[in-house]
């Protein structure tokens, strides 16, 4: 397959615009999933443990598609960026879906992460399969060891602040209480704290536009979140840590 430069020119802008659109729809309200689904409301939902394992199997699955229906190349470099990408979303899909204790997902936010998931699996597939280009110079690169050093390190964050969330509850409890330990002393968003560091690190060590709209999209989607978490958890909880921040530490 060639690459089709347009589309990944158009689909990465579109990420681009979508995540400010996101942005400041957020700024008025939050997405309606989690803590902030009205109890009373109706309408249909999807089961935690299969929400996540629905929607985060696409970004996993479609590279991997891909990766198999594409001719193997020396380009180490790459393959590299491509299993970097697909170890976040294996270990999303298959671990961390079925360690989920939240509460059931609307089925119209399921729907809408599948679609997204497709599509971006499609597009940093796409682009570090067939339009990306990384010599073997590319490995030794500032820009190649800088990004792959934190992603790691935002998905060590992120897994371990996860773990902690898991822990404060038991089997079929859905209360909510303050997290301690690792970076929630700093931050009450820990975990998409550690995700976002993931992704700027990925869009460091890809170098490309797909990869920074992708980053930038997931800046503008749990950013906000992290700050309603945050908030939550002033109002809620009289004896909050008043010195943490909402997601970036000491600063935001």
């Amino acid at each position: 397959m060639l690459c089709q430069e347009r589309t990944v020119h158009y689909l990465s802008w579109g990420f681009i615009v979508g995540g400010v659109l996101y942005l400041l729809r957020q700024t008025s309200t939050h997405t309606p999933y989690g803590r902030y689904v009205d109890s009373g409301a109706r309408g249909l939902t999807v089961p935690a443990k299969a929400a996540w394992l629905i929607q985060e199997l696409p970004s996993f699955l479609v590279p991997m598609v891909l990766l198999l229906t594409t001719e193997s190349s020396a380009d180490v470099g790459r393959t590299i960026l491509l299993w970097t990408f697909c170890l976040h979303y294996f270990q999303r899909t298959f671990v961390f879906s079925l360690l989920s204790k939240g509460r059931p997902c609307p089925l119209f936010i399921t729907t809408s992460a599948v679609v997204f998931c497709s599509v971006n699996g499609f597009l940093q597939g796409h682009y570090l399969l067939h339009c990306g280009r990384y010599e073997a110079s590319w490995l030794t690169d500032a820009r190649f060891i800088t990004g792959l050093l934190l992603f790691f390190s935002g998905m060590a964050i992120n897994i371990h602040s996860d773990h902690i969330l898991r822990s404060l509850r038991n089997p079929g409890e859905i209360s909510y209480r303050i997290p301690k330990g690792g970076m929630f002393e700093f931050v009450s968003g820990a975990n998409f704290f550690g995700e976002m560091v993931e992704w700027c690190g990925y869009a460091v060590a890809v170098w490309s536009l797909p990869a920074l709209s992708f980053a930038f999209f997931t800046l503008c989607s749990i950013g906000p979140r992290a700050y309603h978490h945050h908030r939550y958890y002033l109002e809620r909880f009289d004896d909050y840590p008043k010195s943490r921040k909402a997601v970036i530490p000491f600063i935001l």
